[in-house]
This record gives structure tokens, sequence and C-alpha cells, in this order.
């Protein structure tokens, strides 16, 4: 997935989570995806950032 795509899912879970209206099961279960897709925007930022300091 794209750096955008994934802020998108992310935003998406955010409002799932924010909703208030999951089971605690589903609820763990999109903060963990949620938790990982934050990560991976994280390493892509921290890699744009390399780039751009290198240079």
């Amino acid at each position: 997935m794209s750096f955008e795509e994934n802020l998108t899912e992310l935003a998406e879970i955010v409002a799932s989570l924010e909703k208030g209206d999951l089971s605690l099961e589903k609820s763990v279960e999109m903060y963990e995806k949620g938790l990982l897709i934050s990560e991976n925007c994280k390493k892509e930022l921290d890699s744009a950032k390399l780039k751009i300091t290198e240079h």
C-alpha cells in the first residue's frame, strides 16, 4: 500500500474506534492493525527524511 492509502486506512480505523460500537475483541484487533500501519508510515517518513537530509 502507498503511504496515502495507509493514512486513509488509519483514519478509518481511528474513526471506527472513536465510535465505540465495536466489540472489545474487534477493538483490540483494529488497534493492533492501526499500530502496524502507524509503524509502517513512520518508517516511510523516516526514510523520506533521510533522503532529504542526505542531499
